[in-house]
């Protein structure tokens, strides 16, 4: 039944390098005995900080359920794990479910509380380079206009692709196996779909630096949110917590950010977006 009680909530880019958002996660607490939380990515930099914030998150909530961002995928100088690619990510994979906690390689759980039932999807899908800043037609050109500007995403330096020859060729291989798996989903269950990436451009529309959509997300997935039957598209990493709307569809940016980012927003940084049931007066468009 999904009349229970209960908030499916969501929040990403924790970031919790940062001492003020680390405390953010240790005040973190759900608002029932049931409440679900679905994290989007940017947990952190270093595996040990990733396992404590998943460990303290998930004592707390009924089910936490993680989609990886490019931070946890890095390589990163200060960090004694030093697997690359898809090792990497096999780790954080283990390390989870000896927590308990949800991953894009587990079955998909299903929320059966208030505004369900809904298939909750963690995906894990990168970027291919698609979302080109005006005027360039390939990687080539995008990268070089970027590296005119200054605005480079650090992942070119720190997340390593292997054994994939690129990040897009594995972006490619996520897509399509990602695919075939919510393909196959009953076709009677709405889905909350969790990236953390937007499947759709959009989002990337209102960046102060339109040049770095090129690390935001790939066209492949601009339709999924209507071919799987999303009631909501959950994302972060642009850190500009906000809600849209995409051919009716809701779609939910829940960063935290960075300290310098949230300490000059009018919501209390940290705050916990529900997801499901609805908040209060929100109706789909």
């Amino acid at each position: 039944m999904a009349d229970g009680a209960g908030n499916l909530l969501a929040i990403s880019d924790l970031h919790i390098s940062y001492a003020e958002n680390r405390a953010l996660v240790e005040g973190m607490k759900p608002e029932t005995d049931d409440d679900w939380l679905l994290v989007a990515g940017d947990v952190a930099e270093t595996v040990e900080d990733v396992r404590w914030a998943l460990k303290t998150l998930a004592g707390r909530f009924r089910k936490v359920v993680w989609a990886p961002g490019n931070h946890e995928l890095w390589t990163h100088p200060s960090d004694a794990v030093t697997l690359r690619g898809v090792a990497r990510y096999e780790h954080l994979l283990d390390m989870c479910r000896e927590l308990g906690v949800a991953t894009p390689e587990d079955p998909y759980p299903v929320w059966e509380g208030p505004g369900g039932p809904v298939v909750v999807a963690p995906l894990f899908l990168l970027y291919d380079y698609s979302f080109l800043p005006a005027g360039c037609t390939t990687k080539a050109e995008g990268l070089a206009y970027a590296h005119k500007t200054g605005v480079v995403c650090n992942d070119e330096y720190l997340l390593h692709p292997d054994p994939y020859p690129s990040r897009e060729a594995w972006c490619r291989a996520r897509v399509a196996e990602t695919e075939s798996r919510l393909a196959a989903l009953p076709g009677d269950l709405p889905t909350v779909l969790v990236n953390h990436y937007p499947l759709d451009r959009h989002p990337t529309d209102v960046l102060w630096h339109p040049e770095f959509a090129m690390w935001c997300g790939t066209r492949l997935t601009a339709d999924w949110h209507r071919r799987f039957r999303a009631a909501a598209m959950v994302y972060g990493h642009l850190h500009i917590p906000r809600t849209t709307f995409r051919e009716g569809v809701r779609f939910e940016e829940v960063s935290v950010g960075y300290p310098r980012e949230w300490r000059s927003r009018k919501t209390p940084p940290g705050t916990l977006c529900r997801i499901l049931p609805l908040p209060a007066g929100r109706r789909v468009r």
